[in-house]
């Protein structure tokens, strides 16, 4: 087990399993000292979380559903990979199912950036993006998806 894993469990954090992609493209492309972690959903132990942020859920709804992205995020790229081979995460971005007048995403995507440092250290510290979009796949919450420098 290496720092990272142990680093995780030290904070109660267990990365899930993880499936197989649902369509064609793949859940981690490694290149050129870089890994992109495909889009994760708000899915979390009782279920993909669904619904439109300040409409159907609160902020710190979404927020926290935007911390299951980020914790998916990692136990994708943990089945790529060793976490201790990431150096930094390069960019973060964040979409959240919302009304057309909702204006807290990046409040919502706080929950994901906050939890890779917490996970991470400064190594998880990132660019990001954090948009709202009308719909996602399944109804879900929120999208993350993430590019990180590896070694």
């Amino acid at each position: 087990m290496g720092r990272v894993d142990q680093h995780l469990r030290s904070i109660g954090i267990e990365l899930p399993d993880v499936s197989a992609p649902l369509a064609n493209y793949a859940s981690v492309v490694l290149h050129a000292g870089t890994a992109t972690v495909s889009g994760q959903l708000s899915r979390g132990a009782h279920g993909l979380v669904t619904g439109r942020v300040g409409e159907h859920l609160s902020v710190e709804a979404g927020r926290e559903a935007a911390r299951l992205c980020a914790i998916n995020l990692l136990a994708t790229l943990r089945a790529a990979l060793d976490l201790d081979r990431v150096e930094r995460c390069l960019l973060l971005s964040g979409f959240v199912n919302a009304p057309q007048d909702f204006a807290d995403q990046s409040t919502v995507i706080n929950g994901a950036s906050d939890f890779l440092v917490e996970a991470l250290g400064e190594a998880g510290r990132h660019a990001r993006t954090a948009v709202g979009v009308s719909s996602l796949p399944f109804n879900a919450a929120v999208e993350v998806a993430a590019s990180f420098a590896i070694r």
